[in-house]
């Protein structure tokens, strides 16, 4: 496995819609093994295939706290194909936006359909903190950061931080 390189925001990859797998193979699953691993040291619990500089419907998740098992969940060419009423407001944050946080309101669950690691077709319902993060990395796969989902103001304030966090960090 192999750590790999994150793209951060304004790169224009990560507002590019993402293009579907043909087909889960070997060379998928490395794929997936080293997004699994690019996140995990990037201290994430979800990476989209955009973020790493690939234009796929590739998806990682793993939502498990730092005292219990790793649980990975990974998500080729996923959809959303139904969407709860209810919404709530979560804060978020992105490994392409950098120390950076900000509330985001979604639909407090989701159903999903994917292909596996193993390249079989599964659904899922998804709620609470997993419903945020797959709404979040699935958004990624479209082009649209969490960034996008807030107001202009809250952007410009968000995206002025970005800057001086990004010059505090440089040096």
């Amino acid at each position: 496995m192999a750590k790999l390189k994150l793209y951060e925001y304004p790169h224009p990859i990560l507002k590019k819609k993402a293009e579907p797998v043909e087909k889960v193979d070997d060379e998928l699953r490395k794929l997936l093994d080293d997004m699994l691993e690019t996140m995990y040291a990037s201290n994430g619990c979800g990476l989209a295939a955009p973020q790493i500089g690939v234009s796929k419907r590739i998806v990682v998740i793993d939502i498990a706290r730092e005292d219990e098992e790793p649980n990975p969940l990974y998500l080729v060419n996923p959809e959303i194909i139904w969407r709860s009423e209810e919404t709530e407001i979560s804060e978020e944050g992105c490994l392409s936006v950098p120390g950076q946080r900000a509330e985001v309101e979604r639909p407090a669950s989701v159903k999903i359909r994917y292909l596996d690691y193993h390249g079989k077709q599964q659904e899922m319902l998804v709620e609470d903190f997993l419903a945020v993060a797959t709404q979040h990395e699935l958004d990624h796969l479209d082009g649209i950061l969490y960034i996008d989902r807030i107001s202009r103001l809250k952007r410009q304030m968000l995206l002025k931080k970005l800057e001086k966090f990004r010059k505090e960090h440089q040096e």
